[in-house]
């Protein structure tokens, strides 16, 4: 059987340097099937869960969302999810943030509902806007002020919020300041971790929101 040369191992058991690199793409191809794997089962597991809703009264799938958010960032602890890949407009899809999810559960007391709830990030203008849309023409959303703290943290104060209608506009005053870490992001998703513990994880939207 013939040998493939740039595969054999020297009698000294050290590996040349053109197999090191070999090694190293396996080891890279593994880590990235490890990735994908593990945002495929974290996205099954989200996937009938109304954004949070029925997660709130299920401890158990709650315990597993986590559980999955907790491998995906050790896949990718060392890398770096604050650089300009963080500009976007970010769609909820899932959270377990109690205001977010009071507002998804009782907007038909005030006779509406809830459409999309976004974040809305530039890192460049160190912005960031939290929107909850109230179709066909309502708001709410709170402006801040951001600053890259490391390579997945990012710090947050808020500046101001603001209830919009048709043709009518009421502030509220800002409130609150503190942290988040993206422990994951790519080209379709983002998965967070904040001071409170809450977590977050937001698709990018297919249209960028503009006050």
């Amino acid at each position: 059987m013939a040998t493939n040369s740039c595969l054999s191992i020297p009698a000294t058991g050290k590996i040349p340097f053109r197999d090191r690199s070999f090694v190293r793409s396996a080891a890279t191809y593994e880590s990235l099937t490890t990735s994908g794997d593990a945002k495929r089962r974290l996205l099954r597991l989200i996937a009938d869960e109304n954004r949070g809703l029925k997660t709130q009264s299920n401890n158990q799938k709650l315990n597993e969302i986590i559980g999955a958010i907790d491998s995906l960032a050790a896949v990718n602890r060392d890398a770096v999810t604050t650089d300009e890949s963080l500009t976007a407009t970010w769609r909820m899809l899932w959270t377990t943030e109690k205001e977010q999810l009071f507002i998804l559960k009782n907007a038909a007391i005030f006779g509406t509902e809830a459409g999309d709830v976004l974040q809305v990030i530039d890192v460049k203008n160190k912005t960031l806007n939290n929107v909850i849309t109230f179709p066909p023409d309502g708001v709410f959303f709170v402006r801040s002020e951001i600053e890259v703290a490391s390579s997945q943290r990012v710090n947050f104060k808020f500046t101001s919020a603001v209830l919009r209608g048709k043709g009518w506009e009421f502030p509220l005053p800002p409130f609150g300041q503190g942290w988040f870490e993206s422990v994951y992001i790519d080209d379709e998703i983002r998965v967070v971790k904040d001071i409170r513990q809450d977590y977050l994880i937001v698709e990018r939207a297919p249209y960028s929101w503009k006050e």
